[in-house]
């Protein structure tokens, strides 16, 4: 396997999960534009897309840091065109970036509301239908969605209907675009990871240091993308794929490489249906 010369768009790509993915990619050699808002730093959340920029061409990779808000279809449009420009083209384009707020209905303003539809579900919709001209043209086209599988319980609504709602609309993107696009050669998939990740979010919005420490490193969510992004685009589409599910195909079997913190506990994911988070527990046991 090896992603040498292709190469990726990566939305929200300046940290976490969407870092991870690049730096493993630029392990290989690859061409990385990272699509983000952050310029400068903030306090409570790492890197810039410059930052991210560094690590990745450190990495061994060629990056094109693009400031880019994906809600606007101008500039995703000018972000592509550049990456196009710098490289001659796309191969696979990375949905990332995400909005999140995990409140109840009356305690959801609408500005909020928007800002999550906006980013996950329209601009899913956007920087796929953008940067799908090109990966029309080439080799092995992938479109990889950090996204969830349809697992439609009300538990999953109840708590956060809006983040839910926004969050299964780059889903429904997968499940679409994978059957549209089938017979012209693009793979349309998702990514899930099956435990929390030690991300910003997790870390400032979600559960402060107490979840992240009962998560895994990105890096599991980077080795996972990896692999699916290698495999024969005709081959591998529609899916909905937990990162586990997805290394433990691979032969891997040791997990703990991953884990953000000292013990063994971990904490499952939203959104991973019960049935794949019992099977998997019974195989780590």
């Amino acid at each position: 396997m090896s992603l040498q010369g292709k190469t990726i768009f990566i939305t929200g790509g300046s940290r976490g999960i969407g870092l991870a993915i690049a730096l493993r990619a630029a392990r290989d050699g690859a061409n990385i534009a990272i699509a983000a808002k952050t310029t400068e730093p903030h306090p409570k959340l790492p890197g810039t897309i410059y930052t991210a920029a560094q690590e990745i061409e450190s990495a061994g990779g060629k990056c094109l840091p693009l400031v880019c808000d994906i809600r606007f279809e101008d500039q995703v449009v000018a972000a592509v065109t550049r990456t196009v420009e710098t490289f001659g083209g796309i191969d696979i384009c990375v949905n990332n970036a995400s909005a999140i707020s995990l409140t109840g209905t009356l305690e959801t303003d609408m500005k909020r509301y928007d800002l999550m539809n906006q980013i996950n579900s329209r601009g899913t919709f956007l920087v796929s239908k953008t940067t799908l001209p090109h990966l029309l043209k080439a080799a092995n086209p992938h479109i990889l969605n950090l996204a969830p599988p349809l697992d439609l319980q009300a538990k999953w609504f109840a708590p956060h209907v809006a983040y839910t709602m926004a969050k299964y609309g780059m889903s429904l993107c997968t499940l679409g675009m994978a059957e549209e696009f089938r017979a012209r050669g693009v793979a349309v998939n998702s990514l899930w990871p099956l435990t929390t990740i030690d991300t910003a979010a997790v870390r400032n919005i979600i559960g402060g240091v107490e979840l992240a420490n009962a998560s895994r490193k990105p890096e599991i969510m980077g080795d996972a993308a990896y692999v699916i992004l290698n495999r024969p685009a005709r081959e591998c589409t529609g899916n909905f794929f937990i990162d586990e599910d997805v290394l433990r195909a691979e032969g891997v079997t040791d997990f703990k490489i991953y884990n953000a913190g000292p013990g063994g506990r971990l904490t499952p994911d939203f959104f991973v249906p019960d049935g794949t988070v019992a099977r998997l527990q019974a195989l780590a046991s």
